[in-house]
C-alpha cells in the first residue's frame, strides 16, 4: 500500500516550498498555497518514523468539511480541494501563535496540573479537578508557533507585551476562537461526541483575518464519546476518545516524550494499522459519512495531476 511520505513536485508558477511536520506546502505566484496533507505523523513536535495509511486524506477531508461549516463565522483560506489529500487556498501572513481552546482538563493541561501547576498561560485553574473533568468555562491557552523545535505555552499578556500580535488583532482572534469552539461543540454533540479541546490558526491578508490550516481534526482536537463520559468519570476510568492522544500515550509507555536524548520507538505494522483505523473511525464518527478509500496506487501521480488541473482551472 502506497502512502505519501513526502512530495517533491515542481509546479508552474511555483515560488517557494516548505515541508512542515505533516504537510508539504507549495507557494504559487506568491499568492496561493498548495497544501498536501501527507501520511506523516508527529507527536511531541517530532515526526515519527512510519507513515500512516489514509491519515492525510482523513485530515484534509475533515478540515475541509469543518472549514465549510464555519465560514459564516470567519472567512477561511480555502479556494479549492482538488484531491482528498490536497487543499489550495490564499497565501496569508500567519499570526505567530496558535489559539488553543480547552473545555476539559486533558492532555498537556492535565500533565501540567498533575505536577501542581494551577495556572496555564495566565489562566487560573481551580483545585480539586481530576483528569478529563470539565473546566468551569472554556479557556484559551495560546502557544507560540515555533519555526523549529517545540511550541511553547504563552499568556495573553506576554503576547501583547512582546508585540507578537497587535492588541486589536488579538482581541479578534480570541473572539473568533471562542465562537468557533462553540460551533465545534455543537457539531460534535450532534454526532455523540464532546469536543474537549482544539486549536485554531489564523492569518491575515490585507486587513482581513482568515482562519487557516486545519480545524477540528484528530491532529488538532480531542473528542470524548458523550454516551460513556459521565460513567467513566465517576469510575475514574480513562475516557474513550478520538484524538492523537493514544499515539502520545503509546510513545510515553515506550519511553519517549520528545525530550533530549530520548530515542523514537519503532512502530510495527500492528500499531501502524491500529492508528490508521483510529483516524478513519474519527472521520466516520465526526462527519457521519462512510470513509471513501482513495486508491492507494500511483498516489503521487494522481496528486500531481489533480493539482496541475486545478491550477490550470484557476488560471494560475
Amino acid at each position: 500500500m502506497e502512502t505519501i511520505k513526502e512530495t517533491n513536485f515542481s509546479f508552474e508558477g511555483q515560488t517557494a516550498f516548505y515541508r512542515g511536520k505533516v504537510r508539504d506546502v507549495y507557494t504559487i505566484a506568491d499568492r496561493y498555497l498548495v497544501m498536501v496533507a501527507t501520511d506523516r505523523i508527529s507527536a511531541f513536535d517530532v515526526v515519527l518514523l512510519r507513515t500512516i495509511p489514509y491519515k492525510g486524506q482523513v485530515l484534509n477531508q475533515v478540515a475541509a468539511k469543518f472549514l465549510k461549516a464555519t465560514e459564516d463565522i470567519v472567512p477561511n483560506w480555502v479556494l479549492h480541494v482538488p484531491d482528498p489529500n490536497v487543499t489550495i487556498g490564499r497565501l496569508c501572513q500567519p499570526f505567530k501563535v496558535e489559539m488553543v481552546v480547552r473545555g476539559y482538563l486533558s492532555g498537556h493541561a492535565w500533565r501540567e496540573y498533575r505536577i501542581g501547576k494551577r495556572e496555564l498561560c495566565g489562566e487560573k485553574l481551580p483545585d480539586g479537578l481530576r483528569e478529563n473533568d470539565p473546566l468551569p468555562e472554556p479557556i484559551i491557552t495560546p502557544t507560540t508557533k515555533a519555526a523549529v523545535g517545540h511550541d511553547e505555552d504563552i499568556s495573553r499578556a506576554d503576547i501583547l507585551r512582546r508585540g507578537i500580535v497587535e492588541e486589536n488583532d488579538y482581541i479578534q482572534l480570541e473572539q473568533y476562537a471562542k465562537i468557533l469552539f462553540e460551533r465545534g461543540t455543537v457539531l460534535a454533540a450532534e454526532r455523540g461526541l464532546i469536543l474537549a479541546d482544539t486549536k485554531y490558526e489564523f492569518g491575515k491578508l490585507g486587513d482581513q483575518i482568515y482562519l487557516i490550516d486545519e480545524i477540528h481534526t484528530p491532529d488538532s482536537s480531542r473528542y470524548f464519546y458523550a454516551d460513556t463520559y459521565q460513567q467513566l468519570q465517576r469510575e475514574g476510568q480513562p475516557q474513550r476518545q478520538l484524538s492523537k492522544e493514544f499515539v502520545r500515550q503509546w510513545l510515553i509507555e515506550n519511553g519517549f516524550q520528545g525530550k533530549e536524548g530520548q530515542q523514537i520507538p519503532e512502530m510495527d505494522d500492528k500499531i501502524v494499522s491500529s492508528i490508521s483505523k483510529r483516524y478513519i473511525e474519527l472521520y466516520e464518527q465526526i462527519t457521519g459519512e462512510s470513509f471513501g478509500y482513495e486508491a492507494q496506487s500511483s498516489v503521487m501521480e494522481r496528486v500531481a495531476q489533480r493539482i496541475n488541473a486545478a491550477l490550470r482551472e484557476m488560471s494560475i
